[in-house]
Parts: C-alpha cells; sequence; structure tokens
C-alpha cells in the first residue's frame, strides 16, 4: 500500500512545499458556484503573488459570473497524491484596472497578456484564508497549514 510508505511531514515542512508548489505551478483548479445552478469548476492558469493567486477568463465565463455573485472559491493545486488545496474570497478587476504589477507578471510567466485581447477579460485574485496539504492518508491529521489567513508551523 502505498500510504505507509509516506513519510509525514511537519506542519512547517507542508507550507514550505506548499509554497513552493504555488510558485512553480502553471495551472490550478478554480471552483465556484451560482446559487440556482450549482458548482463550476474549470483548470486556469494561475501567477502566485507570495500571498495570493492571480488567474483570468474570459469576463464573460461562468467562472466570472459565478465570483461577482458568490465570490467564496475553491482552488486546487491538479495533483491528487500531493494535495493542496485554498480556500477564499475572489476579488475581480476587469483587465482596465487590474493593478500593472500583477497584470505584467501574469504576462511574463505566461507569454500572454489578457489585457490586449479584443474580448473582455477578468482577473481573479484569491488570497486564501485557509490552506490545506497533505500526502495520502498518513497526513490527513495536521492537513490544515494556513488558517484565517496565517501560515501555521
Amino acid at each position: 500500500m502505498q500510504d505507509a510508505e509516506i513519510n509525514r511531514r511537519t506542519t512547517a515542512e507542508r507550507r514550505r512545499d506548499a509554497l513552493e508548489r504555488l510558485s512553480s505551478e502553471r495551472d490550478i483548479w478554480v471552483s465556484t458556484a451560482h446559487p440556482d445552478h450549482g458548482p463550476h469548476q474549470v483548470p486556469l492558469w494561475f501567477l502566485w503573488d507570495g500571498k495570493a493567486a492571480w488567474m483570468c477568463t474570459d469576463a464573460n465565463s461562468a467562472t466570472a459570473r459565478n465570483a461577482r455573485k458568490e465570490p467564496r472559491v475553491r482552488l486546487a493545486l491538479p495533483d491528487t497524491v500531493d494535495v493542496v488545496l485554498l480556500q477564499g474570497q475572489a476579488e475581480c478587476f476587469p483587465a482596465r484596472e487590474v493593478p500593472k504589477d500583477a497584470a505584467d507578471a501574469f504576462a511574463g510567466k505566461f507569454g500572454w497578456d489578457p489585457r490586449t485581447e479584443e474580448t473582455p477579460f477578468l482577473y481573479l485574485r484569491v488570497a486564501p484564508q485557509t490552506v490545506r496539504a497533505w500526502r495520502g492518508v498518513p497526513e490527513l491529521r495536521g492537513r490544515v497549514v494556513m488558517r484565517d489567513g496565517a501560515w501555521l508551523g
């Protein structure tokens, strides 16, 4: 059984590993919900600025519509063995109003600048309030590494 071979990490190690992944990964799953239509989940490119995840989506997408109506969102890195889940509130920025440093960093990471597109785009900024990180069953206990916006460990 694979779980038996996992060495349980400390909270500080989980925090370090989660931050490393947030800084290096390209894609993140974004989960939003609409009060009438229910949950919606899509993968988006993201940029971690050290405090928050920045994503960008078509301004008319279900993700954008949902985040405007219900800003509580969940984010997940795309690995089911090394899980990192974030929960927070999405701040919405039309491409014309996004802070320049965030938009420039996003464009630099992906080689694509949504501000130059003909169709409108919306940037989402999520500063996590809760982060959970675990690798298999042995790490389920103690998986919370951020609570109320403050890193633990």
